[in-house]
């Protein structure tokens, strides 16, 4: 991981950076951030992966987490909470993030709503380019996703259940289809902080 790379170029497009050895690090300062607060996760195995959120109620946060409960409710309040995290699936060293979307909550609070936004990026995530990194999020972190998650799709078919095979996007229309919005984040949004977190360990997919 090009730290100095990925500093001057994401810091140029007017993200904030952070850079930590370890998932555990990362946790330790992401905690330091928050404290008695309201925090909404978006549905992420790097965050999972970290033990982030019992980690984050600890210091009296309360957090609302969509990939732990399909409450509508919680996943309004998560787009409204002071803070939101999640990761990303794919990351360019040319200052750019990919995330795909099923239903829209997770990429609908990175774009309105918190006061600030963190994606916590495991260094698997980082490609070169742009386009590296949208075709990463389609055949590389959807598919294994869809696997995980049970889903009646082309990729998760091909895999035959292993998540190490899915390794490709048929662009297919399955009502179970979780790709169905792509986000390219190319500066933070008006009036919105976001701080990329980028972790020099392989989390999520």
């Amino acid at each position: 991981m090009n730290r100095e790379l990925l500093k001057k170029n994401f810091e140029g497009h007017k993200f904030i950076t952070s850079f930590f050895d370890t998932g555990k690090e990362a946790a330790e300062y992401l905690c330091g951030q928050m404290k008695n607060t309201t925090v909404g996760f978006g549905g992420s195995m790097t965050l999972t992966g970290m033990n982030l959120q019992e980690l984050l109620e600890k210091e009296g946060n309360t957090v609302y987490n969509h990939a732990t409960s399909k409450d509508q409710e919680c996943t309004h309040k998560a787009r409204n909470a002071r803070f939101f995290i999640c990761s990303a699936n794919g990351v360019s060293e040319t200052g750019e993030m990919v995330n795909i979307d099923g239903t829209g909550n997770r990429v609908s609070a990175t774009l309105f709503g918190p006061e600030k936004v963190f994606f916590v990026v495991g260094k698997n995530k980082i490609v070169p380019t742009l386009q590296d990194a949208i075709d990463r999020a389609r055949n590389i972190a959807s598919p294994p996703n869809c696997v995980r998650l049970h889903r009646n799709t082309p990729c998760a078919a091909a895999a035959g259940g292993d998540m190490s095979k899915a390794v490709k996007c048929f662009d297919c229309n399955s009502s179970e289809r979780i790709c169905n919005a792509i986000v390219l984040y190319l500066r933070p949004m008006n009036h919105m902080e976001v701080e990329v977190v980028f972790v020099d360990e392989e989390l999520g997919y």
